[in-house]
């Protein structure tokens, strides 16, 4: 089953250099998770001040700067995962380092027929690419 790991914190909580070496630390991590076969992808994000929300009420198109929401944890990125089952996915959340000064939220992901994969390529050809190398 595919996992979504959100990872939440206070964006302002690292300097450059922590930052930076949380990056590497995820970064190492995602080769790991790939080398296991659970890696699917991962991205940090640009922090809140360049979101921009969008909400659509009674056919208007609402455009906010900013998070929808002033929280003290803000959504900083994800790991998208494969995993066995919710522990496993539990165990891996816990290795990502912001775990250590946020939040990683587990969620399965609802896999939903018809949807396009890698990029409109279907399962069967992205598999056949990925084992051409």
């Amino acid at each position: 089953m595919k996992y979504m790991l959100l990872i939440y914190g206070d964006e302002r909580a690292l300097d450059e250099a922590e930052r930076e070496e949380c990056y590497q630390e995820s970064v190492q991590l995602a080769h790991q998770l790939n080398s296991a076969g659970r890696y699917l992808a991962a991205a940090p994000l640009h922090p809140t001040s360049t979101a921009a929300s969008v909400r659509v009420r009674e056919g208007k198109r609402l455009v906010t700067d900013g998070p929808f929401a002033e929280t003290r944890e803000q959504l900083g990125g994800y790991f998208l995962i494969d995993a066995g089952a919710l522990d496993e996915a539990i165990a891996i959340a816990a290795r990502i380092p912001m775990a250590r000064r946020g939040t990683v939220e587990v969620r399965p992901v609802i896999e939903i027929a018809g949807l396009p994969t890698e990029h409109g390529r279907g399962v069967a050809e992205a598999v056949r690419g990925a084992e051409r190398g």
